[in-house]
């Protein structure tokens, strides 16, 4: 019985305690500030590679002649200029014409 009362008592403390608060205690002191670890030295920058030269540019060729030009031919002759027939005489007749087929 003896066990029995104590764990009632217990159980009642435990029960009760969760109903009352106690104002908080005061603040503690701050801890001290750490400090600052160096600071990492910057690595060193690489080397530009050279640059390329630029290649050789080509000669010309060379220009062709150019060819000969070839001769006008000759100029052909006027032909002769044809003779005025002979004039007819009118005698008062009457001409009949007939049309060519």
């Amino acid at each position: 019985m003896k066990y029995s009362k104590l764990f009632v008592a217990i159980w009642a403390t435990l029960a009760l305690g969760g109903c009352f608060t106690l104002p908080a205690g005061p603040a503690g002191p701050q801890g001290a500030t750490g400090y600052t670890g160096a600071t990492g030295g910057t690595g060193a920058t690489g080397n530009t590679g050279a640059t390329g030269g630029a290649g050789a540019t080509g000669d010309t060729g060379a220009t062709g002649d150019t060819g000969a030009t070839g001769y006008k031919g000759a100029t052909g002759s006027t032909g002769a200029k044809g003779s005025t027939g002979a004039k007819g005489t009118t005698t008062g007749d009457t001409v009949v014409i007939v049309p060519a087929r």
